[in-house]
């Protein structure tokens, strides 16, 4: 029989099934993110954050937390929601397509290029994930870096009003560049990450585009480490520190 869910459980459960649908095509689709205030505030140099509940599980769609520098004003912690809706789209469905930016095409893709120029931003970031197919599955796993489990992802955010209720989004997406060695045996894109002396290059509003081309390159991947990880992280819903735990597979390593 069929369900007759109300409107907003209805539209809800559609942006959660869509966004579902696209993680397992797109790299970085997961991450998690647990780092307390008082990290933060020293990592990126800031003058206060609010406190962030850890997550273990973050999915496109959901608000999440990006560092940006205002012209003349401090850099700021804020939550924007995960998936870029550009100023100029017709509604908020277009950020469904927007979770990712390709490092080679970021500066002539319409949805992007003046976010690029302007409106660039860390993502803080513990890990992420990615699933290796394995026969008619495919296996999770957890990646992260070997020194810290603080570190950002290089984003770009923009704002978009809906012209009917007003509403006004802040949104966001992270950039990808090809896979390191490591990253490469389960996919062939992975995050732009970003570590410390590289974080007021990429916020300033006076750094040039070219300067720019040298932070979107791999990390190398033996800064890097990797697990594999229950299909819990599968859904989303699933939130918690079981997600980022070990686990032991047959030919468990990279």
């Amino acid at each position: 029989m069929a369900r007759n869910y109300p409107v907003e459980v209805a539209t809800n459960l559609f942006t959660f099934y869509c966004y579902t649908a696209i993680y397992f095509f797109q790299m970085c689709g997961r991450f998690a993110f647990w780092a307390p205030k008082r990290r933060l505030v020293e990592e990126f140099s800031l003058e206060d954050a609010p406190e962030i509940r850890p997550r273990y599980n973050i999915a496109p769609g959901q608000d999440i937390a990006a560092v940006r520098e205002p012209r003349e004003k401090p850099r700021e912690l804020v939550m924007l929601r995960w998936g870029l809706i550009p100023s100029w789209a017709k509604d908020r469905k277009t950020g469904y397509r927007m979770i990712n930016a390709r490092v080679e095409s970021v500066s002539a893709k319409p949805a992007f290029r003046a976010a690029f120029k302007k409106r660039r931003c860390l993502i803080p970031a513990s890990g992420f994930y990615e699933w290796q197919k394995t026969g008619g599955r495919k296996q999770p796993w957890f990646i992260t870096l070997k020194n810290t489990d603080l570190f950002a992802f290089a984003g770009l955010w923009e704002r978009w009003e809906d012209l009917k209720t007003k509403e006004v989004i802040d949104s966001c997406t992270i950039l990808t560049t090809d896979s390191n060695e490591l990253v490469a045996r389960l996919h062939d894109r992975m995050p732009v990450i970003l570590k410390r002396p590289a974080y007021d290059t990429w916020l300033s509003w006076e750094t040039g585009l070219e300067a720019l081309k040298p932070l979107l390159q791999p990390i190398a991947s033996e800064e890097m480490k990797a697990w594999p990880v229950s299909t819990l992280v599968n859904n989303p819903r699933n939130d918690s520190p079981e997600c980022v735990k070990p686990i032991k597979i047959s030919g468990g390593s990279l």
